[in-house]
């Protein structure tokens, strides 16, 4: 058995790296998408364009609008007089807000009144309006801080001077600290990109096992193999092992693309990555094989496998949560071998997960991987159909 594999393995490989576009398209491509999807998918809003509509013009609104400049989140592109000014502003989204000071913003401060600032959002893009509402959120609420502070010291100054005598005053203040783990700085690139890292070795290790079989029935290399002592599950093997090299190569190359070019912190095991990732490979090749041996034509195969992909890819958790789904969506979830490996990939990469807290997710995987690989080699017949 032994033998008849190592043959079979090593015809394989020939038969794979013996043209010199196939050997690009193993390793050039999963590069190239890592880049796209690397420097594309950000959500970050670094600099929101806002636009000001001061209808106060007092000292006040003025100091309101300096503090939305001097934080660094905010560039003031335009300053509408009017109405529709203002809508056309947002209907060309040639901003992603406006802020808004009515009329007797400072008058309400004087009085100790409550008075509110406008922020009107662009929602077309929900998470760039979600982002801009809380950045301009924590803005106006650290103004209203600081009106309320010198109001305070006010008191106390006119308490002193009535008094002719010091006065104190112990004011009781709450403050918050927030410290974020695993990723203090909040790049979403970070969250992104080994998502994408999973999506690459899906993409690839699925498309490429998913024309071994119906490769050979499109040849006439089938006939061949008929005829020779190969069994199924020795065939399947034959078809397996070699691409599982292929897959742990090109989980290395990203790996250490991530690493070296958009610089994502990896804090967890390697070895831990690479058991994950072998019973992840092996659940792809797994699926590959099945579309393999069910499909007649490679491209009945090849459209087969982003029929498959894509559900798998949405339902990952790669774009959103899977807790944001709808229930009866996060039950399909569970079936969709994605999801574990992007847990098991962001849990190394950004907290320093091990073995003891990702067994669950290995165990998913493995347990998929054999019973899809089971699947396969009960699929393959050794006949013509």
């Amino acid at each position: 058995m032994r033998q008849r594999l190592r043959h079979m393995i090593r015809k394989e490989f020939i038969q794979t790296l013996r043209e010199p576009r196939m050997r690009v398209m193993l390793f050039l491509p999963p590069l190239l998408q890592l880049l796209i999807y690397g420097f594309s998918v950000n959500l970050d809003v670094d600099s929101a364009r806002i636009a000001w509509m001061d209808q106060d013009r007092t000292p006040q609104s003025r100091e309101l609008e300096s503090e939305f400049l001097g934080s660094g989140r905010f560039v003031v592109v335009a300053n509408p007089t009017g109405e529709g000014e203002m809508q056309e502003l947002l209907d060309r989204g040639k901003v992603d807000g406006v802020v808004r000071v009515l009329p007797g913003f400072a008058h309400d401060l004087e009085r100790g009144r409550t008075t509110s600032v406008q922020v009107l959002l662009d929602g077309t893009d929900s998470n760039t309006a979600s982002i801009v509402s809380a950045y301009a959120s924590q803005t106006i609420l650290r103004y209203s801080s600081e009106v309320m502070n010198q109001r305070q010291r006010d008191k106390l100054v006119a308490g002193t001077v009535a008094s002719n005598g010091p006065i104190g005053a112990a004011v009781p203040t709450v403050q918050s600290a927030t410290r974020v783990w695993f990723n203090p700085d909040l790049k979403s690139r970070n969250y992104f990109v080994p998502g994408v890292v999973v999506n690459i070795i899906m993409l690839v290790t699925l498309s490429l096992t998913a024309l071994a079989i119906v490769r050979e029935k499109e040849i006439g290399t089938m006939e061949q193999l008929m005829v020779t002592p190969l069994r199924p599950v020795e065939l399947i093997l034959g078809k397996t092992l070699p691409f599982v090299l292929i897959g742990f190569w090109d989980m290395v190359l990203v790996v250490a693309a991530s690493l070296l070019i958009f610089h994502v912190p990896f804090v967890g095991n390697f070895g831990t990555l690479c058991l994950a990732a072998f019973f992840f490979i092996l659940t792809s090749l797994g699926a590959g094989l099945f579309i393999s041996t069910i499909s007649k034509t490679q491209q009945q195969a090849n459209m087969s496998t982003f029929l498959f992909f894509q559900p798998f890819m949405m339902l990952s958790g790669f774009t959103f949560p899977v807790r944001n789904m709808p229930t009866i969506v996060q039950y399909f979830t569970f079936l969709n071998p994605m999801r574990y490996f992007i847990e098991i990939v962001r849990g190394i990469f950004l907290k320093g997960s091990g073995f003891a807290v990702l067994w669950p997710q290995m165990l998913a995987l493995g347990v998929m991987g054999v019973v899809v690989l089971g699947l396969s080699v009960q699929r393959f017949h050794k006949h013509l159909e």
